[in-house]
């Protein structure tokens, strides 16, 4: 998939799947976080641009600087409060009916993160507008129409980065959307070769392009080239939730729980970590399983109290594989599916409709099986179930 992903300085990077609702500070006084000292230089920067704003919060090119920052980290650690801490940062321009259009481009990126996609798309409209080649605008925009199923209109903005974006990200933009619309085979080989081609691509956009690599290749069913995609991709950027998350969920279809384990007991932070490591002590059969789902749990009821329905996808997995309540896994997932139609998302909707033996959820799925042509290997199991069951 395109993943929800930001082109910073010619530097594509993949925001965390399903952040929680962010927190966003009463005051640009407010300490928002204490951050551990060492030499890590993308925390000092964080740290040197946040008292660079604080003394000057009206400064616009400090406070997006700082904003992009925040979204990458966000990225990076998959913590939501980054987002907040963005949104923050951005106070002096939020409410403006027509702000300044670097202040659209992240309120728009921040406002696809927490699934408010009609909004986003209003941002990026007024920011083409006024600049057509405004090329993180198109790659933001393809990134909310390939989420919420738009395929046409993700390709065609995709194809509005020639000559503005780097080759590497225009290739990685069209085949995320030919690779889950018909043209799965010839997308990863287009994106394959490009890759081969582009050695000298930054080692953070070689990551994100080679976790898509590895998404693509497991669809497609070529094992063993998307464990060596995931592999590469962890070498180059071994820090990334999304990637983290991906190459769990490919140990987790193969069997390799305890794989899983290692790989995330320290990475529980992210909520979307927790539940892949969740399951993957119970797979394993650890006696701390229940503890972990017991902690997963909390979470998600200190998120429903707030109203927060970013999670919803998660919350399906959660109710199916842990809590084996497929009557609320499948409500989750249908209304989950109403806002996001990425490949998870039909996944979990999928494999809720075949353990509940839904009919509403069981229609959405083959139909857009139908329609997308997408093609997973992933689903084959429990779309050749829900046929039997049709």
């Amino acid at each position: 998939m395109l993943g929800k992903i930001v082109l910073f300085s010619a530097c594509a990077c993949v925001i965390a799947t399903a952040p929680a609702a962010p927190h966003v500070p009463a005051s640009g006084a407010q300490v928002l976080e204490r951050l551990p000292g060492g030499l890590d230089p993308a925390r000092r920067e964080l740290q040197t641009l946040r008292t660079a704003l604080g003394a000057d919060p009206h400064n616009l090119d400090l406070a997006t600087r700082l904003a992009q920052r925040y979204i990458e980290q966000s990225r990076r650690d998959g913590d939501p409060r980054y987002l907040g801490y963005a949104q923050a940062a951005l106070a002096p321009w939020w409410t403006q009916p027509q702000p300044p259009s670097p202040v659209l481009v992240l309120r728009a990126t921040l406002r696809q993160s927490t699934h408010q996609f009609a909004p986003a798309l209003t941002d990026l409209e007024t920011v083409l507008k006024r600049d057509s080649g405004n090329s993180q605008a198109w790659l933001t925009r393809a990134t909310v129409q390939l989420i919420t199923g738009d395929f046409a209109g993700a390709r065609s903005s995709c194809m509005r980065l020639y000559s503005r974006a780097p080759e590497l990200v225009v290739q990685a933009c069209l085949s995320s959307v030919g690779s889950i619309s018909g043209q799965a085979a010839p997308s990863y080989e287009r994106l394959r070769q490009t890759y081969a081609a582009r050695a000298d691509s930054s080692p953070m956009l070689r990551a994100w392009v080679a976790t898509l690599l590895g998404e693509m290749a497991a669809r497609l069913g070529r094992l063993d080239a998307a464990e060596s995609h995931f592999r590469e991709a962890l070498a180059l950027d071994p820090a990334d939730s999304y990637l983290l998350g991906a190459y769990a969920d490919f140990l987790l279809d193969r069997g390799r729980p305890a794989e899983v384990v290692t790989l995330l007991k320290d990475k529980t932070a992210a909520d979307a970590l927790l539940l892949r490591y969740a399951i993957a002590l119970k797979d394993a059969r650890r006696p701390d399983a229940s503890r972990a789902s017991a902690e997963l749990a909390a979470r998600f009821d200190a998120a429903m109290r707030r109203r927060d329905s970013v999670h919803q996808r998660e919350q399906a997995r959660f109710e199916l594989v842990l809590r084996g309540d497929t009557a609320a896994a499948v409500r989750l997932a249908k209304l989950n599916w109403a806002v996001q139609k990425e490949p998870a998302d039909l996944r979990i909707l999928a494999q809720a409709a075949a353990a509940s033996g839904d009919p509403e959820a069981r229609a959405i799925v083959r139909n857009w099986l139908n329609t997308s042509a997408i093609e997973d290997a992933t689903l084959a199991a429990t779309t050749a179930l829900l046929g039997n069951k049709a």
